[in-house]
């Protein structure tokens, strides 16, 4: 066996040592990669992936976690502040279920399933049972809080009053509550979320009002609208109006930017817009009364009366003759008859116009005033023209805006004042700050580039002349005297086989060895 191995080794020594500088270092470069990538892929596809499983973990919750996967021989992970473990990735599933199922996840707090377990088999007193249900009650209250949205943990502390028979309500202590929250980074909650907080508190504790609840945060206390004066309405209010305006100029500037970056490049461009807005709401009731059109500014003709009458009579008028007769009066004149007639007419129409009942509610803002400046280049307005015709575009454009804000929209002098157009150099300020590096940086980036390529290039070149000098002695070496081989079967002549044999062992000495011990062994 030793004498195998012997050979193999001196096939391999003879194969190695024919081979050129060239082929050794290609075969060697393929075999390290080829070890190499092997190791990678092994320990890539044996090595175990793992995901946080469980976050912002208390040190009972952890330590009950850390209990659960010990005795069950699963591996995990625990950070480096105790608060988050990792397990398997391929389990972590299953592992979240099984701990939720056994309740081993409590936030550090104990709800009212504390009481599934009785403290003796003789049942408990009453003041053991006092505090029981208050530690549960804090406990329950904590989880609901946990449970909304950014909180990261909290703390509950619920004072209930004794109760007693010899005590009128009035005279009774209150309950009270103080919360301790803390939130997500960067989380801040809304006034309607803190209105939530304060509510879900007061309904979980009986008779407890709004103002004897504290919660507090390490930014500060957490004030209710109740409490606090203010309305969730004007507060939610304010920030929708605060979105409005700053949608509204966002949106203007886009417009700007999309109008003016291709003609001056929107890295010589910097637009500010300022608005003022009214959000004022107004109903209106309008009842108007109009004719018809068309109508000779008349309206329906719904009922109509029209009257005539005439009359004929005599009327008897004092004149003529004194009377003297005998039925006369002595002095009187004596009456005179005459005929008269009379004729009357009226007309009555009543008319049906147009009865308009409009119900006018104002939009969700109303503009009142606005004012854009620009920054364009210096070397972008080179000319009047060039600024005179951008001026025109921003004062039609404000003008437009301004249509129904109640101000003259056709002075000019007073459009051009809310325009400001501002001609300077600051393309190279913003190009450095878009890089982000400093001209000292950028200028020993360089000398370390040119460094780098300096030294490739030294070895490119010594690699040359290496290669161009063995070459050199490649072609001055003489030409080697390749020595016929050794064929036993085919020598039948003494002389020559002892010829051959000197030939072998002066040119290959430690095959003449390996060849006497092997005819040695065969003898």
């Amino acid at each position: 066996m030793n004498e195998r191995i012997a050979q193999y080794r001196g096939r391999l020594t003879q194969f190695w040592g024919q081979m050129g500088r060239k082929q050794k270092i290609w075969l060697g470069a393929s075999i390290s990669g080829l070890l190499l990538t092997i190791i990678l892929l092994t320990i890539v596809f044996s090595r175990t992936e793992y995901e946080i499983a469980f976050q912002n973990l208390d040190t009972t919750d952890a330590a009950a976690i850390m209990t659960y996967l010990d005795g069950n021989g699963i591996p995990y992970e625990l950070s480096g502040n105790g608060k988050s473990i990792s397990v398997p990735s391929a389990v972590a599933s299953r592992i979240k279920v099984d701990v939720g199922s056994q309740g081993l996840v409590q936030n550090g707090s104990i709800g009212f399933e504390a009481f599934n377990a009785s403290s003796s088999q003789f049942g408990s007193t009453e003041n053991e049972f006092n505090v029981k249900y208050l530690n549960a009650l804090n406990g329950e209250i904590q989880q609901l809080l946990n449970g909304m949205k950014g909180v990261e943990s909290s703390n509950v502390l619920v004072n209930l009053p004794e109760e007693s028979v010899f005590l009128t309500p009035e005279e009774a202590e209150r309950a009270s509550a103080s919360i301790m929250m803390t939130f997500a980074a960067g989380y801040r909650p809304s006034q309607k979320e803190i209105d939530g907080y304060y509510n879900l508190v007061k309904t979980a504790v009986p008779n407890l009002a709004i103002a004897d609840v504290t919660i507090t945060s390490p930014e500060g206390e957490l004030l209710s609208s109740e409490a606090g004066g203010v309305t969730a309405g004007n507060t939610d209010a304010v920030e929708s109006q605060f979105l409005i305006q700053r949608k509204y100029e966002t949106e203007l500037k886009k417009s700007i930017q999309q109008f003016l970056g291709p003609i001056v490049g929107p890295d010589n461009l910097v637009i500010q817009v300022s608005s003022s807005m009214n959000f004022d709401k107004k109903l209106t009731q309008e009842n108007l009364v109009k004719p018809l059109d068309n109508n000779n500014n008349n309206g329906i003709v719904i009922s109509e009366e029209i009257n005539n009458s005439a009359s004929t009579g005599q009327t008897g008028q004092a004149g003529g003759v004194a009377g003297t007769g005998e039925t006369d009066v002595p002095g009187y004149e004596a009456a005179s008859t005459n005929e008269s007639s009379a004729e009357t007419s009226s007309q009555i129409r009543n008319y049906e116009v147009n009865r308009i009942n409009n119900s006018i509610e104002s939009g969700p803002f109303v503009l009142k005033d606005l004012s854009i400046s620009i920054g364009i280049e210096e070397t972008e307005l080179n000319d009047d023209a060039s600024k005179a015709a951008i001026m025109t575009y921003l004062t039609a454009l404000v003008r437009a805006q301004l249509a129904d804000s109640g101000q003259d929209v056709n002075d000019d002098a007073l459009m051009a004042k809310k325009v400001s157009l501002i001609a300077r150099t600051f393309a190279a300020g913003n190009s450095s700050q878009t890089s982000g590096l400093s001209m000292p940086w950028i200028i020993g980036i360089g000398v370390a580039a040119l460094a780098v390529i300096g030294g490739l290039v030294f070895l490119l070149i010594r690699r040359r002349k290496q290669e161009a000098a063995e070459e050199e002695i490649e072609l001055a070496a003489p030409t080697k005297v390749e020595y016929p081989s050794l064929d036993f079967d085919s020598v039948s002549n003494e002389s020559q086989a002892r010829k051959n044999l000197e030939t072998l062992a002066k040119r290959k000495p430690d095959e003449f060895v390996n060849l006497l011990r092997t005819w040695l062994v065969d003898e």
